[in-house]
């Protein structure tokens, strides 16, 4: 899948953090609340990821995922997930730090790169 901007990334992220799959919705409010953003940037949000096929909503209803949306933000997620253990547990990085970097270094690291360091995570973990 094409790679998107930081931006986009971070709200399929939120998306999922806060429950929503294709099947299960969640509300613009609580996006924002989230993402510390307002109720307008999640609308002009959400409108970009239902003009890439990413999420679904029906007028002024709440969103849910599209199975493409939902797969490329638990890819995110899961991203984020495991730099930050990384910097935590291996670097000994304290969590606060640890949580904004990896917030960056998730949509840095290509796709390629990012498997081939998560098998030699699990390889030298075992």
């Amino acid at each position: 899948m094409e790679k998107m901007s930081m931006s986009i990334e971070d709200y399929l992220e939120a998306i999922v953090m806060l429950g929503g799959t294709t099947q299960s919705a969640v509300r613009s409010v609580d996006i924002a609340r989230e993402l510390n953003v307002s109720k307008a940037s999640v609308n002009k949000a959400i409108n970009t990821l239902k003009d890439r096929g990413l999420a679904e909503q029906p007028f002024y209803g709440d969103i849910t995922l599209t199975e493409e949306g939902y797969s490329y933000g638990q890819s995110v997620l899961e991203r984020h997930r495991l730099l930050t253990r990384f910097l935590v547990e291996v670097l000994g990085i304290p969590a606060d730090c640890a949580e904004e970097e990896a917030c960056e270094m998730e949509h840095a690291i290509s796709d390629e790169s990012f498997e081939n360091w998560k098998a030699y995570i699990q390889k030298v973990t075992q």
